[in-house]
């Protein structure tokens, strides 16, 4: 009897001991699944950690982050929920900081409240949908460059500078050849970002005299500039001042460069004329810099109309030439100025195959023309450069091409861009002697065959209109 009654009481302890059990275990793989969530927790947190510290200190500094936003190093006290609300935080920094440096973010869906939040916190920028372009007008003297840069600089949303590149050349000077022309092009790349990126203040150093209170009397063919020229960079005219290089269809005060900067970042485009860059591999910073949109355009032109066109315009340099030309004798020229020669042909050829090989640095953001193309077709190749800019032409830079290459007369000064370009670019062949054209022949010949010129067999052919000295080609560049 006794056992009878002892086995309910077993069990009933077996079963408490049971549940007891099983409350254990089922505590133990809760405890167990909780540690593997905080793990899993603790390890996105540290890799998001990581990424952030990558972010360079500058960027940070930039947008000035919010410290208490910043993870601890074992990213365990802040949730997910604190993360997300950093990163939201930090995509807005961000976002500003990209507009600021003129780079077009890429904008997500938002609310209408958001956006006009977001509206109302970013800086003033160009109302237009597309990213700023910085257009290189890339040449050397004499090769139609002031007439191609008009395509730009009369376009109302582009901010043009005609050859600003000149101060440094008369301030700093540099041997040519070796590493001091390698000096002398780091100089020109150096400014030339900054003025891409509006900060002209760094020609206040380079010209002469210099700039008080930013304002300049010395600035090189402002007129040639019409964004210099405009309002509101053009100030009220003062008497008894006088400016060097004035502006020409109105009088204005001395050059403000404060002004000029607003006025380049209100602008929606850069462009910029330079025949002071001569390779076009000290350009690859320029192109690599995610705050610039860099489009380089090389024109170049036949190195025998070159060499004509100089002769006249720059005739005290040319004295050695005339004094060979004019020679009864058949003395050959002096070896150095054929050097010379020689050497201006193959620095713009190597600039011209580097451009056209198109490496990853420059794919897509190099172009060569030819200024007989221009001149025969000067409204097909403005278009063409304009799309390879992505920059929409204006009818207002239709109209002044239109006006200003088929004038009855060529206009006066050696600078001047109003001309029948149809007819302008061939009249050198009426006036060079066929031995001047030899000896650029002889020195160019690489250059004039990559270019498509072809050479001038004698006197008669250099003369004959009906021999074409000029290979039909497509266009130079690559998409």
């Amino acid at each position: 009897m006794e056992k009878g009654l002892t086995l309910p009481q077993d069990c009933q302890d077996f079963v408490h001991s049971l549940k007891m059990r099983s409350k254990y275990a089922v505590f133990l793989v809760f405890v167990v699944i909780v540690f593997v969530f905080i793990e899993k927790e603790n390890k996105i947190i540290s890799r998001v950690s990581d990424k952030l510290k990558q972010i360079p200190q500058a960027v940070a500094d930039a947008n000035s982050t919010d410290p208490a936003l910043i993870l601890a190093e074992n990213a365990s006290l802040l949730s997910l929920s604190e993360l997300d609300s950093a990163f939201s935080q930090l995509q807005s920094r961000l976002r500003n900081l990209s507009l600021q440096l003129g780079v077009e973010p890429a904008v997500e869906a938002a609310g209408e409240e958001e956006e006009e939040q977001r509206k109302e916190e970013e800086p003033p920028r160009p109302a237009v949908a597309g990213p700023r372009r910085h257009v290189l007008l890339m040449a050397t003297t004499r090769t139609g460059s002031s007439f191609v840069g008009e395509f730009f600089n009369q376009q109302g949303n582009i901010f043009y500078l005609f050859e600003p590149l000149w101060h440094i050349e008369r301030t700093v000077s540099f041997e040519p050849g070796g590493a001091n022309a390698a000096g002398s092009a780091l100089v020109y790349r150096d400014v030339l970002k900054q003025l891409f990126l509006c900060d002209l203040y760094v020609l206040e150093h380079f010209i002469t005299p210099l700039p008080e209170d930013h304002l300049t009397q010395f600035m090189f063919r402002r007129g040639s500039s019409r964004s210099l020229c405009e309002d509101p960079v053009c100030t009220p005219f003062v008497k008894k001042v006088f400016e060097k290089y004035h502006c020409k269809n109105r009088r204005c005060g001395p050059l403000n460069v404060t002004l000029a900067a607003e006025a380049c970042r209100r602008k929606e485009h850069m462009a910029l004329k330079a025949v002071r860059i001569r390779q076009l591999e000290f350009l690859q910073p320029l192109a690599e810099d995610p705050r610039l949109d860099l489009r380089v355009i090389q024109l170049v032109r036949d190195p025998r109309a070159v060499l004509a066109s100089r002769m006249v315009a720059f005739a005290g340099k040319y004295k050695t030439w005339k004094k060979w030309l004019d020679d009864e004798g058949q003395d050959g020229l002096r070896e150095e100025e054929v050097q010379r020669l020689r050497g201006n042909c193959e620095s713009i050829r190597l600039s011209a195959e580097l451009g056209l090989r198109q490496p990853a640095w420059l794919r897509g953001r190099y172009m060569l023309v030819r200024y007989e193309d221009v001149a025969r077709g000067p409204l097909q190749k403005a278009r063409e450069m304009y799309h390879f800019a992505g920059i929409p032409l204006t009818p207002q830079v239709e109209d002044w091409i239109q006006k200003n290459t088929q004038a009855a007369h060529d206009g006066s000064g050696i600078y001047s861009t109003q001309k029948n370009s149809s007819e302008q670019f061939e009249k050198w062949r009426f006036s060079m002697p066929f031995k001047l054209a030899q000896v650029v022949q002889a020195a160019c010949g690489p250059a004039m065959r990559l270019f498509g010129y072809k050479l001038a067999r004698d006197a008669a052919a250099l003369t004959n209109r009906s021999v074409s000295l000029l290979e039909e080609r497509g266009t130079f560049w690559v998409t």
